[in-house]
């Protein structure tokens, strides 16, 4: 027997309540701890057949009404005292302690932040914060900023981007000695709300030993609350697009006359989730005689408009990965499995049962898709947690803390979790549903192999119909190894798995939503040579959602999600190395 079910004390443990490192145990098979069944093609041998688990006795689970816009999928908790601050990293990120002088992984640099021009205040803080030595984009950045040059930049993510800009911000407003009552000197926008959470909790650390203010505001937060704080003065503000244009426009004593630097983190990913609107009006309203700091993973033609809408001077143009031969982090080892389409939940599963004592994240590409497969995991003892877009805010907070602190566990999420965000050592990530495009392959894999130690491992799935999408990975330097997986070690639970779809009322409801959200975001994707929905075969895909004979579903009727992730995707266009 490979598996064993759970035991007595972790039944008695509610499902949602459960430590992240608890699940399901597992008998070695001699192999290798991690992947225990996936390997590199041509190294396989003979396992043993995995015996069948059968699904504990049925109950009854409410699905929640879906209750967010596609819109926030990815956009704003109160300008004033967010949730618990970000956990520092014990291994990688923007957190972590520097090492000592080494490029580890292309990252880091020869430099310390002792030889910056920098206030006493600023150091000190640094020093806390455990760090020593700047990594390449941070001491090709910071210098420029700090002499009130707009800039320009371009960096794999996991590079180190947010110190880069906000220490320059911070001794700008110090050097100013800019007061409450001069209102909001340094605004950072960032694309999703768990990110701007990010950048402001370091910017509450910086800022420390300075006595200018801080504030956040971001869709999902207490509105009041942010105009009352904003009329009293915010020296830093970290903001969503949506929610600052309301401000903007509704706050009367939002004072922005004095913005001294603007801060746009993450440009192409602000464009892609539908705010270029929303950014064309904020540029209108704020000064334009000021410092500019745009920073860009990927080049694409709406990042170059929002630039000349950005910058009255020619900035200095910042790159840090042009001269390498990969888009990814050296120390990421990707590859890839063909994988049937109904044989696409007994990979995944099989894999989280053998893996429990990990960091796994597995990107789903729908909302629907996530709360299904998380609900049908924690109902038969594979505890995880999930992140998506139509979460109330408050929920997408405390998972993702909950998350960030743990050192083993599974994380279900969509997209909006795939930019920026830095997890402390996340040791894989699944993407179980191919992404739109190069770019966003990238910047999934980008939650691993981040800061000191740059090591991770991440695999992507991909039925018979895929196998395009390799030409287009290369094309955009994405090195993918082959892996083979034996068919007789997967979990043989298709059976218990159609049984319990079927008669659980509840799950059987949600099964059916996640089964068309995965068609009409097929149909959405902008690579139909590549994902062509009607070369699906659907009835083995509905298999991997539990069902013997596929629902119905009408592929012409696109949902209002699959239109808005069509309109911000357009058509995919090779990256470039400048503007």
């Amino acid at each position: 027997v490979i598996f064993e079910t759970a035991t007595t004390q972790e039944r008695k443990q509610p499902i949602r309540g459960r430590p992240w490192s608890a699940g399901l145990v597992h008998a070695s098979m001699g192999l290798p701890p991690v992947a225990q069944f996936i390997k590199k093609k041509a190294k396989h041998g003979n396992g043993h057949t995995a015996a069948e688990e059968v699904p504990r006795k049925l109950k009854k689970q409410k699905v929640t009404k879906e209750d967010a816009t596609p819109q926030e999928e990815a956009a704003a908790v109160p300008v004033a005292d967010p949730e618990p601050a970000a956990p520092a990293a014990t291994n990688g990120g923007e957190h972590s302690v520097r090492p000592p002088p080494g490029n580890v992984s292309g990252i880091m640099s020869q430099q310390t932040f002792d030889s910056l021009e920098v206030s006493d205040q600023t150091k000190k803080a640094i020093v806390s914060m455990g760090f020593t030595y700047m990594t390449e984009v941070q001491a090709r950045t910071i210098p420029p900023l700090l002499l009130g040059k707009d800039v320009l930049g371009a960096a794999k993510t996991g590079s180190g981007k947010t110190l880069a800009f906000l220490i320059p911000a911070l001794e700008l407003l110090y050097r100013a000695k800019f007061m409450p009552r001069n209102g909001t000197g340094v605004l950072v926008i960032s694309p999703t709300r768990e990110l701007a959470l990010q950048i402001y909790n370091v910017a509450v650390d910086l800022m420390m030993g300075h006595s200018q203010t801080h504030g956040l505001v971001m869709g999902g937060g207490n509105r009041r609350a942010e105009a009352e704080r904003l009329t009293k003065g915010v020296s830093l503000l970290v903001a969503t697009p949506g929610r600052l244009l309301d401000h903007l426009q509704n706050t009367k004593g939002f004072l922005v006359r004095n913005l001294a630097c603007l801060v746009i983190d993450e440009a192409d990913r602000i464009l892609e989730v539908g705010f270029e609107e929303e950014m064309r009006q904020i540029m209108k309203l704020l000064p334009r005689e000021r410092q500019t700091a745009l920073f860009s993973a990927t080049q694409t033609t709406k990042v170059e408009d929002l630039a000349r809408l950005s910058f009255k001077n020619k900035p200095v143009y910042i790159a840090v990965d042009e001269a390498n031969t990969t888009a990814t982090r050296e120390g990421l080892e990707q590859g890839y499995c063909v994988v049937p389409g109904d044989k696409r939940f007994l990979l995944l599963f099989t894999f989280l049962k053998r893996n429990t004592s990990k960091k796994v994240m597995v990107f789903c590409s729908s909302c629907n898709a996530v709360k299904y497969y998380s609900d049908l995991l924690n109902y038969i003892d594979i505890p995880v947690n999930a992140i998506h877009g139509k979460q109330k805010q408050a929920k997408r907070t405390a998972t993702f803390f909950e998350f960030c602190q743990a050192t083993t566990g599974i994380l279900l999420c969509t997209d909006v979790a795939a930019r920026g965000l830095d997890i402390p050592a996340v040791d894989w990530i699944i993407q179980f549903d191919p992404p739109d495009d190069p770019r966003e392959y990238i910047h999934r894999v980008g939650r691993t192999a981040r800061g000191r130690s740059g090591k991770g491992k991440a695999l992507l799935m991909l039925l018979p119909e895929e196998l395009k999408f390799l030409q287009y990975l290369k094309a955009a330097k994405v090195p993918l190894a082959e892996y083979d997986f034996p068919v007789s070690k997967l979990a043989n639970v298709q059976t218990q798995l159609e049984n319990l779809v079927s008669k659980n009322y509840f799950l059987h409801q949600a099964a059916k939503e996640a089964f068309r959200s995965y068609i009409l975001a097929y149909n959405s994707h902008q690579l139909k040579e590549v994902f062509n929905v009607h070369a699906l075969d659907l009835k083995a895909v509905a298999r991997s959602f539990g069902f013997e004979t596929p629902p119905k579903v009408n592929i012409n009727l696109e949902s209002k999600a699959a239109h808005s992730r069509k309109t911000r995707n357009a058509v995919y266009q090779k990256p470039r190395t400048h503007y």
